[in-house]
């Protein structure tokens, strides 16, 4: 039966030609799949496939260098790519924000901030960017307190004696910040608006230029990221009078909290969190993120942050746009009762 069949089968033209052709598409697409399929899982899994830029939209010397630097040390073992910063500062971080937001680049990211993220949004008329819209959230990476420091010849050794010695001298005394909106900014005002002090602010480009006029005391006082400022009232160079953190600091056991001194439920604590152009494809997002929370949270990244007070977090792409939402909600009425303006 099989044989008749088979050679009924080979006798007749028609069916020899299906075969044929039948035979013909199946070869072309196990070699179209041979051929698509490897270079589309490559293309899926080779990112990153260079260096990867982090822009930093602040000059360096400040908290945020502190936590990006620590970031990309980490993530460069964790990606087989190295990972560099990238300081680009000006317009309390507007500049760097706008250029990585049109940024097609699938290897750019930015360090993400209080100031960028939920402070610029109420202070500026129209921003260059849209925080909402422009980026895609990566992982919330640290929370750094801020420390309200004097010059040492301010003669005041707590919040309660600067608080009275700024009543007595209004307008007279300075405190300087990173710029219009950075996290120093808003962390002084909200300590005026809670206390009714009086102060003029000094805005710098960047953390590090405003540390030098406050070591050499043409500033009076400033609220900075603990990790930048530890090692300068270590060695006596400023005087730490009060902590933004909701407990003291195991590195500042001696310095009370706000909250302590006169002020209930005051807490004060910069954050950064790493961002992505929206162009960037969801799975790199995905894979970045995975990454990003191996990095952070790795033993290294953990104790380097700790020794400068800062608190390593982590988490995924959902939980920081969460926390960028409830952010935005707190200080837009901060910033209303405050009436913080750009200058």
């Amino acid at each position: 039966m099989e044989t008749t069949m088979f050679a009924d089968h080979r006798d007749d033209p028609r069916a020899d030609a299906h075969l044929a052709r039948r035979a013909f598409l199946q070869a072309g697409g196990a070699l179209g799949l041979a051929g698509l399929v490897p270079r589309f899982a490559s293309a899926q899994g080779s990112w990153p496939s260079k260096s990867v830029r982090f822009v930093v939209p602040f000059a360096p010397g400040g908290s945020s260098e502190i936590v990006a630097r620590s970031t990309a040390a980490e993530l460069s073992n964790t990606l087989g790519q190295s990972v560099y910063v990238d300081n680009k500062p000006g317009a309390a971080g507007n500049i760097a924000m706008a250029e990585v937001a049109r940024s097609d680049d699938q290897h750019t990211i930015i360090l993400g901030h209080i100031g960028t993220l939920a402070v610029n949004p109420f202070i500026f008329d129209k921003l260059p960017y849209d925080p909402n819209k422009d980026f895609k959230p990566v992982s919330l990476l640290a929370k750094v307190p801020s420390l309200y420091v004097v010059h040492p010849d301010v003669p005041a050794r707590n919040l309660k004696e600067f608080i009275a010695y700024a009543k007595s001298k209004p307008g007279k005394l300075s405190y300087g910040s990173a710029g219009n909106g950075s996290a120093g900014h808003l962390a002084f005002e909200y300590l005026k608006v809670t206390s009714g002090v009086f102060m003029l602010h000094v805005p710098y480009r960047g953390t590090g230029p405003m540390l030098t006029d406050l070591l050499s005391g043409r500033l009076d006082a400033s609220a900075i990221g603990a990790a930048a400022i530890i090692p300068f009232i270590k060695s006596g160079k400023v005087r730490c009078i009060a902590t933004g953190s909701a407990q003291r600091l195991p590195q500042l056991p001696d310095v009370p909290t706000v909250a302590e001194q006169g002020y209930p439920g005051f807490e004060m604590t910069q954050w950064y969190g790493m961002l992505a152009p929206a162009s960037m494809a969801p799975a790199n997002v995905a894979k970045l993120s995975a990454e990003t929370m191996k990095a952070v949270r790795s033993p290294a990244a953990m104790e380097r942050l700790r020794g400068d007070a800062a608190e390593a977090v982590g988490g995924t792409p959902e939980q920081f746009a969460q926390f960028i939402a409830a952010e935005q909600a707190r200080w837009k009425t901060v910033i209303a009762r405050a009436n913080i303006k750009p200058d």
